[in-house]
């Protein structure tokens, strides 16, 4: 399943029994937004409150949402039966109303808490953000609590013995890696190294015991510059190089860069690995990391995720 149509999301509510299971594994729900807080320059958080308490399921980590924000179009265009993507892209594109993929921060008391990077690309969601209000509605594409799972949209899949965690992104990044460091279990080892745009946004980002952070700020840089540099000088110091296989090359401009290694029954691909690399962010920064991770220190690439979430000039949904 594409990531268009994988779902995403996060939410638990009072404990619900579903009379019969789902179907599917993902199902839209509609939210009204009950509260909005900065928490950092950069950082807008939304609690999104369900219609329908415990609908949607938690599977954790970095899950995946789609969340159709207020738009001229009225998110009561948006097609919501099992091939919503063809129905949608079949619209005239004047009608369709926009999507964005976002990552769950978290959950509390069955609200959905979503960050927004609003001085991120531009977009009709980010513009949203920035003007919305209280009681404004949207809709959310996630995991179906009455379905038995999996849900698909988790992308963060270690193996079960591993050494060293990577994490590395930018603000698009930086909920998912936020909520990776808050679930791993406090014996993990790792780094996470994240570029953001401010110096203030530096606390958005929780400590974890075995982790090391990195947040970079990239005031007066290209975006994704210092990541690929910190995270190449990084992993080279945690790696004993021996230069593998050039990576298949991936056209970002015009294809999707989103390879995550699974077993054949969705779990880890390897059952150990010394490092593990999980990487996201703007395309053409995650292929230069990917290159030197794969081609120039030789790490497995099965132990390496990555995944292309934005590409300069490029529309999510289009």
């Amino acid at each position: 399943m594409s990531p268009e149509s994988l779902t995403a999301a996060v939410l638990t509510g009072p404990v619900v029994t579903p009379r019969r299971l789902a179907s599917e594994p993902w199902v839209f729900a509609r939210v009204a937004v009950e509260r909005i807080v900065d928490v950092s320059p950069t950082f807008r958080r939304f609690v999104l409150r369900p219609d329908e308490p415990g609908v949607l399921a938690d599977p954790g980590f970095d899950q995946r949402i789609k969340l159709v924000p207020p738009s001229p179009q009225g998110i009561e265009r948006m097609p919501t039966d099992p091939d919503w993507y063809a129905a949608w892209r079949a619209l005239p594109q004047h009608e369709r109303p926009p999507f964005r993929t976002y990552t769950v921060r978290g959950v509390d008391d069955g609200a959905l808490l979503v960050d927004f990077a609003l001085h991120g690309p531009d977009g009709p969601a980010a513009r949203w953000a920035t003007d919305a209000a209280l009681g404004d509605e949207l809709l959310v594409l996630g995991p179906h609590a009455a379905h038995p799972g999996p849900h698909g949209g988790v992308d963060f899949v270690p193996p079960a013995r591993t050494a060293h965690h990577l994490l590395a992104g930018d603000e698009t990044a930086a909920p998912a890696i936020a909520r990776i460091l808050e679930q791993l279990p406090a014996d993990a080892r790792g780094t996470a190294v994240v570029e953001l745009p401010r110096a203030g946004d530096a606390d958005y980002l929780p400590r974890h015991p075995g982790f090391t952070v990195h947040a970079l700020t990239r005031e007066g840089t290209g975006h994704g510059e210092l990541l690929v540099e910190h995270v190449a000088r990084i992993a080279t110091e945690l790696v004993e190089a021996h230069p593998g296989v050039e990576p298949e090359p991936i056209d970002i401009d015009h294809e999707l860069l989103w390879e995550v290694p699974r077993s054949a029954r969705g779990g880890a691909a390897l059952a150990s690995a010394p490092l593990y690399a999980w990487l996201a962010g703007e395309a053409g920064a995650i292929t230069r990391i990917r290159r030197h991770l794969v081609k120039e220190l030789g790490v497995d690439r099965r132990a390496v995720a990555f995944m292309g979430y934005w590409r300069h000039g490029r529309a999510e949904n289009s």
